[in-house]
């Protein structure tokens, strides 16, 4: 589904991304792992648009979307969440995710002014939309509660949904469980694996090594914004370069 060749990003004469090349397969759950400041956020960056990258190619279906605009990216199919969630917190939960579905309306300034048909049809179909991914992610019950009220947990459910109003093919999640307690991971978990049971791909950035072990079908592992290895699970535990720039020696199977 999605190709990478010699994907490269220098800011200033430093190099963020590094000749990666590597391709993430439909259906499958991919993940990226790597210390901090290995080039991972700035890899989805670049494949989602919002930076242009300094050489390399992107290919999304067979198409070069390399440097193209992040709507452009996420009109194709591509949605992405962040490592912190931003929403409307003076709105309600259901409110900040019809903007989601507003990617795929065609209303303009005119319809605005005269109230058009095609403007109420739309904002019908971006309510049942969020409706829909609210119910998907398990959070119908807070959908008329206001933003700033719910937990960081339920922000990250959020976001998942909101992500999901795009219709996207392609999902590139940056630290899905990052600031969630163990149980709650394991919820999140089981959601990334529903999304895949459901037709849609999965990528993430994740520090949680245990869930990334038990969830991801492939493993890309970046430093110092190179790809040192890739392979599954059980290659990526056992990668003596992997173990000494990440993992340590307890992630080495017995």
């Amino acid at each position: 589904m999605l190709e990478i060749e010699s994907l490269t990003k220098l800011f200033f004469g430093l190099t963020a991304v590094d000749h990666v090349s590597t391709r993430f397969e439909r259906g499958q759950v991919s993940a990226i792992i790597g210390p901090n400041g290995a080039g991972k956020t700035t890899f989805f960056n670049l494949v989602a648009g919002t930076h242009k990258p300094s050489s390399g190619r992107i290919r999304f279906k067979g198409q070069d979307v390399t440097g193209m605009r992040p709507d452009h990216v996420a009109r194709l199919g591509i949605a992405r969440t962040f490592q912190t969630t931003h929403l409307f917190d003076n709105a309600t939960v259901l409110d900040n995710l019809i903007v989601g579905h507003r990617l795929r309306t065609r209303s303009g300034l005119w319809d605005v002014l005269a109230n058009t048909r095609r403007l109420q049809d739309e904002e019908r179909l971006c309510r049942e939309k969020a409706r829909e991914a609210l119910d998907f992610v398990g959070l119908s019950h807070i959908a008329h509660r206001i933003a700033a009220d719910i937990t960081q947990e339920e922000r990250k459910r959020v976001a998942f949904a909101l992500a999901l109003a795009t219709d996207p093919e392609l999902l590139l999640l940056d630290e899905p469980a990052g600031g969630v307690n163990p149980e709650e991971t394991v919820g999140l978990a089981a959601l990334i694996r529903k999304l895949v049971d459901h037709g849609k791909t999965v990528c993430l950035i994740e520090h949680k090594m245990d869930m990334i072990m038990r969830l991801a079908d492939r493993i890309v592992v970046l430093n110092n914004g190179a790809k040192i290895a890739e392979g599954t699970p059980e290659q990526i535990r056992r990668d003596p370069q992997v173990i000494e720039a990440y993992l340590g020696a307890d992630h080495v199977a017995v």
